[in-house]
This record gives structure tokens, sequence and C-alpha cells, in this order.
């Protein structure tokens, strides 16, 4: 948190500021008009050429003057009604829209992290999840794009999320039952699911609609839902992370089953000594891990309104990385659910940061390779200090 903080902070002060589109509407009843440097009126219609030098818009007995020099000018909108169009300078970081765009990125990747730690907690790792995310994605793209832009909101909501979290649990159970079955490291496991579903990825909608991209669903689902604005805002992938944090620290933390999963990846051989059904929770940890990408899936195609192709790519090292900075150790049996979303907001935090301060986007996996090699020095430091 302390880092978050501290990151925030120091983005606000070197980041700069930015120029914002501003509007302001005119209220009913009042007047707009150009006037010149002696605060002489001018013709409304004349435009801000000429001897126009600001405008006032008299509301009653109040007066409001605004400078052409910073770019306002008047207009009208699609309604017939008056508005004011204009420019002003705010903080690149803290203004309004970056801030939901920073929490909303954030939401996608912390989702899948949570589960993430899980995975790593238990001392295993799994390499597939961006391409469980993409697969749920497009796949659930499909079902939403069957229905078509007529369904009704609830139902896109409920199609979208039974296939979405369908498809990622299948694959998730799918990873499990080969891990503990075949008696293979997770590692390798993944790494081939990884490849084998990015390419289910690519080959369905190319064979079903000859596209890479599909869209057209209910306005209900998309605006209505995962884009719905509250005071300005559109806040649900927030909710939706902050809810699965919340359902992730409890699990872990409060229920048996947290409690096993931390005794096997502590000692599985103790675990086993100890009557834990080893092979159980580990198949569930795989699952949990699978249903939770096809969650964020889900958000995904309901926030940007479309699936595609290339959804997911590269995601394993963001979500793997998010979780190992948020404390989740890599040698297993230890991690946190509020942990693993402070990493996700931390990676978020650096994107945002390299984008306002025009730092080539080529150095991105530079960065977040270093950050998990930091991470990983720090946990290692941390144990041989506990040790001593």
């Amino acid at each position: 948190m302390l880092v978050v903080v501290l990151m925030m902070v120091a983005l606000g002060v070197f980041g700069g500021s930015k120029a914002q589109r501003v509007r302001v509407e005119v209220p009913e009843g009042a007047r707009a008009g150009y006037v010149d440097a002696d605060g002489r009126a001018l013709d409304v219609l004349s435009g801000p050429a000429g001897d126009a030098r600001a405008i006032v818009v008299q509301d009653g007995d109040t007066s409001t003057r605004y400078e052409i020099g910073q770019g306002w000018r008047l207009d009208h909108d699609a309604d017939g009604n008056t508005v004011l169009f204009g420019t002003r300078r705010v903080n690149a970081f803290f203004e309004i829209g970056n801030l939901v765009l920073v929490a909303n990125n954030a939401s996608f990747i912390a989702v899948m992290a949570v589960g993430m730690t899980a995975v790593i907690v238990l001392a295993g790792i799994d390499l597939s999840v961006g391409s469980i995310y993409g697969l749920s994605a497009i796949v659930g793209a499909i079902a939403l794009h069957q229905l078509g832009p007529g369904a009704s909101g609830f139902v896109a909501v409920l199609v979208a999320l039974g296939v979405c979290m369908g498809v990622g649990g299948l694959c998730g159970l799918a990873n499990g039952v080969m891990i503990v079955g075949l008696r293979v490291h997770p590692f390798v496991i993944t790494l081939g699911m990884m490849a084998a579903l990015r390419g289910i990825t690519i080959i369905i909608p190319q064979k079903i609609y000859g596209e890479q991209s599909i869209g057209g669903f209910s306005p209900g689902f998309t605006r209505g839902f995962f884009k719905g604005e509250v005071l300005g805002v559109q806040p649900l992938p927030v909710v939706v992370m902050v809810l699965v944090m919340v359902g992730g620290w409890f699990v872990l933390s409060k229920m048996v089953f947290g409690r096993r999963v931390f005794a096997i990846g502590g000692s599985e051989t103790a675990a086993r000594y100890a009557g834990i059904p080893v092979a159980r929770v580990k198949v569930s940890v795989y699952t949990i891990m699978g249903l939770l990408a096809g969650l964020s899936g889900c958000m995904y195609i309901g926030y940007f309104g479309a699936g595609e192709t290339n959804a997911g790519d590269a995601y394993e090292l963001r979500v793997v990385a998010a979780s190992v900075i948020g404390g989740a150790s890599l040698m297993g049996g230890r991690g946190s659910a509020i942990g693993a979303v402070l990493g996700a907001i931390i990676i978020e935090l650096i994107n945002n940061g390299m984008i306002i301060l025009g730092i080539d986007q080529s150095w991105n996996q530079v960065v977040m390779g270093g950050a998990i090699i930091l991470a990983v020095v720090v946990d290692q430091g941390k144990r041989r200090l506990g040790q001593r």
C-alpha cells in the first residue's frame, strides 16, 4: 500500500499537466455572447473572430466570463442548445478520467491475480491464464453475437457470465486434472495449454465469421451494465475486483479450504500425512483460477464491447507479476488476495506512468520482468532474514 501511495504521488508530481476538453451548458434563460476588449457585446453569430476577446454568460444577476485566449468558443449542440467548449489544464495523473482508467484496467488483471495467488500459494503456476481469458472472451462474444443487439440486458449478462465462466472453469479443470493425473509439473502442463488454447482462440472466430473481432452485443450488456455510469464514471469492473478480493481474502484466510491450500504449499508431504485431500484441493484451485479468468474475460467484452483473438496476449506475465509483487512466494505457502490486487494496481501504475512520462512502450516488458525479479529477490531476502 505504501508503494502504491508513493507511486501515485510521484506520478502526480512529475507527470505534469495536460489539456482537457471542457463542455459547459448555458443555463436555460441565460444569455451568452462575445464581447470585445472593452466589454462591449458583439453579434453572437459573428464568432470569435475579429474584435472578440471573451464570451460572457449572463444568468440573472450572475455574469461569467470565458477568455477566448484560453480556447473557449460558443456553439450549439445537436438539440440546438447553446453550449461552451474550451480546454483547461489538469494534472495528467490525478485527472478523474485517468484514475478511472487505471482502476478499470487494473481490475481485469486483479481478478485473475487473486486466483493466481492461490495457485502460487499451492506451490504451482498457471501460464495458460492469458489464453483462458482470451478463449473465454471470444466464445462469450460469439454467444452474445448470436443473441443479437435486441436481447435484453439481463439475459445477455446471464448468458455471458455462464458461457465465459463455464469455458474458463472447464479449462482450469483440465489443467488441474492433467497436473494431478499425469503427475507432471504445472509449468509444463499450463505451458502446453497456453499454446493450444491461444491457437483455438484464433481459429474459432476465423472459421465461423472470417474475422478477428466479434461484436454486435446487446446495449443492455455493455452500456447498461459493464459500462453503466454512476456519477459520471463507470465503476462496475472496480466493484467486481473488490468483491473478488474480499471473497479471495475470506476463502484463503478464514475457511478450511484456504488453510489446506497454505498447508499444501508449505509441505505437500506433510499435508498428505495430515489427511488433506491434496489432489482434490489442487484440482479445485486450478478450476477456480479458470473461473476467475473467465469472469475477467466477461468483464473485458462487456467493457470494450467486442471480443478479439489477441485478448489476453502475454497477460500471464502481468498476472504472475501482480501476484508476486503483491507478496506471493514462488516457493509456495505465502500470499494474500489483498496483496494480489495491490500488485495489479502497481502493474497498471507502471504502465500508466510510462505513458504519462513519455517512455517508449517497448520498455514495458523489460520493466515488468525487472519488477518480477526484484520482487523475488526481496522475497528471498525476507525468507533468509526470517530464518536467521
